[in-house]
């Protein structure tokens, strides 16, 4: 399975990067797992909210992959328990859905055109995460999917 997170923004605390980087190395037995950066635009130099998110999504769309998989990061999107997540997993690649794009958004959301692009949305709950937070919590579940669909213990 080659999984991608797209996250618009960079992480400029070392904690995030650790993090992640973390989540990334025990992620190597599972699956070939990547992450892709996109500047993020600033709407005031984009020419409103509207304009940035738009150019964030021409960014977000140009690198994912084709005939990918892509699952939006929303609030509105689906909640899935992490047992539900790793099943859910498991199911896409049975389906033959080895390709997948998981999206998270800039700070004022994502264009229209990558909400066109994805094919499911999914959702952490009716909280407002950080991004950065989202994407050390969406590798971290990422990697407890995978401990879960093996039957091995996770490692805390």
């Amino acid at each position: 399975m080659r999984i991608t997170v797209i996250a618009v923004g960079k992480l400029k605390e070392k904690f995030w990067t650790a993090a992640c980087d973390e989540y990334l190395k025990r992620l190597r037995p599972y699956a070939k797992v990547a992450v892709a950066e996109i500047a993020d635009v600033d709407p005031a130099r984009a020419g409103g909210v509207e304009a940035a998110r738009d150019r964030e999504g021409e960014g977000i769309l140009a690198v994912v992959p084709e005939g990918a998989r892509v699952i939006l990061m929303a609030i509105e999107g689906k909640q899935r328990s992490s047992m539900g997540f790793s099943q859910h997993l498991d199911e896409l690649a049975l389906r033959g859905d080895s390709d997948l794009v998981f999206v998270i958004g800039g700070s004022d959301g994502v264009s229209e055109a990558v909400r066109a692009r994805a094919d499911e949305t999914f959702s952490f709950g009716p909280i407002t995460l950080p991004h950065n937070l989202a994407r050390v919590v969406l590798l971290e579940q990422i990697y407890r999917a995978f401990k879960i669909s093996r039957g091995e213990p996770y490692h805390k």
